[in-house]
């Protein structure tokens, strides 16, 4: 199937008389007729349902369907995007060990290595996003699990150059784990390009709507686990009688595990409602995803008219689809059907007429999100970093007058009106 029949038709398949609409399976618990069937689903002999925090059906079908979305062979929902980032490098790292990442991603995961894993006794090394593969060869250990990244940062726009990083971290006998969130894989496919476990905030565009936080980890089943140091998986798992989920799932090993022993121990699982939502969202993401990448385009295109002439009230655009960008390249090369919705510019007067622009708009929504059906904005200086002076809002890549713009799927004439005229409020 083509991906927009993915969107829709992948995960549930209803029999003779089943209702056609992915059902809400709310409940905590599954009944068996024999204590010997149970037994056998707590030893992992057998697949099935016995307890919402592990799997539950309506979980299942969206994991399906993102599984197949990613070309990839399984996939575990989780409580949020933070809990994947955290999953997929404790499923193979743990105290003493050494993990390498951009620099550009997430503020809320680059906290989250920076001193949660260090807590762990896990050791983070960033590194530029934009390194090869011959720049990244300093930074491996004899200890280092995994290396990691996001395909576009947020909310810096920066393009990992997937295959410089998947060609390190390969000589070295790890995994590339990639989080995909912004392009989703409407826009990319990270596995096509040397990615080995991909991960998914889905509360934003595979939601699409702001209903529901939530995460997603993707297994692609290509990373052969027993050419590595990964005891984790190969060496036996005194929880599960002596398992060693190399030997007995073969490919499956690092999401069986990530399911059977995180999940189990951190409970960081969707709630069936959630599951139904991200379901619902996914079936228009391919319809969703074009629509805010052409509206992109046409803001980024207005907001570069801006910059010169004189009615000039823009000092900077930075939007990957840009040909002055300094990422059109990659962008090209790893997202040629666009990037995604989100754009982020700076406007004259800085801080002040920022925070004036913000509180001018009609149509968007100021809002700590980014990545849904409605347009929405964040002025990062006066809200998440106002606590910091310009030297250090420069000092962590956000600078005073830096907007972060996520366009919609509204009328895009609609949404440069509303840019245009609170542009004329905040700029004098």
């Amino acid at each position: 199937m083509k991906i927009d029949t993915i969107c829709v038709q992948e995960g549930y398949s209803p029999k003779n008389g089943e209702p056609r609409v992915l059902p809400i399976y709310q409940s905590t618990t599954f009944k068996y007729d024999s204590s010997a069937e149970m037994g056998d689903l707590f030893d992992l002999k057998k697949n099935g349902f016995f307890y919402s925090r592990l799997a539950n059906p309506t979980a299942d079908a969206p994991e399906k369907k993102l599984a197949a979305l990613e070309g990839g062979i399984g996939c575990m929902l989780t409580s949020s995007g933070q809990a994947a980032a955290l999953i997929s490098v404790l499923n193979i790292a743990g105290a003493g060990d050494h993990i390498i990442s951009s620099a550009s991603i997430y503020g809320g995961v680059f906290n989250l290595f920076y001193k949660t894993l260090a807590q762990m006794g896990i050791e983070t090394t960033f590194v530029p996003c934009d390194s090869k593969s011959e720049d990244l060869e300093k930074y491996f250990r004899p200890n280092t699990k995994l290396v990691y990244g996001e395909t576009l940062s947020n909310p810096s726009l920066d393009i990992l150059d997937i295959e410089e990083f998947a060609k390190a971290a390969h000589a070295h006998n790890v995994p590339l784990i990639v989080d995909n969130t912004f392009p989703t894989p409407i826009n990319c496919r990270p596995f096509e390009f040397g990615t080995d476990i991909v991960i998914h905030s889905t509360t934003k565009y595979l939601d699409g709507h702001a209903v529901a936080v939530g995460g997603a980890i993707i297994d692609s089943g290509n990373f052969d686990w027993t050419k590595g140091n990964f005891p984790m998986l190969t060496e036996p798992d005194d929880s599960y009688h002596g398992i060693a989920y190399t030997s007995v799932f073969g490919k499956n090993a690092f999401i069986v595990k990530a399911r059977a022993h995180l999940m189990r121990d951190l409970g960081s699982s969707p709630a069936p409602m959630n599951a139904f939502l991200l379901n619902l969202g996914m079936e228009t993401l391919a319809l969703r995803m074009r629509k805010h990448c052409e509206n992109a385009k046409k803001v980024a295109d207005y907001l570069v008219s801006r910059m010169s002439g004189k009615n000039a009230a823009v000092t900077w655009v930075n939007y990957p689809d840009l040909p002055s960008n300094h990422n059109y390249e990659l962008c090209r090369k790893y997202l040629p059907n666009g990037s995604s919705g989100v754009i982020s510019f700076g406007i004259k007067g800085g801080r002040e007429a920022a925070t004036k622009f913000m509180d001018s708009v009609q149509l968007a929504a100021v809002v700590t999100h980014v990545a849904d059906a409605r347009t929405s904005l964040l002025h990062p200086a006066s809200t998440t970093h106002r606590q910091l002076s310009d030297e250090q809002l420069k000092e962590c890549g956000v600078a005073p007058d830096l907007i972060r713009f996520s366009v919609g799927i509204e009328d895009a004439e609609d949404i440069i009106a509303d840019i245009d005229q609170a542009m004329e409020k905040a700029v004098k």
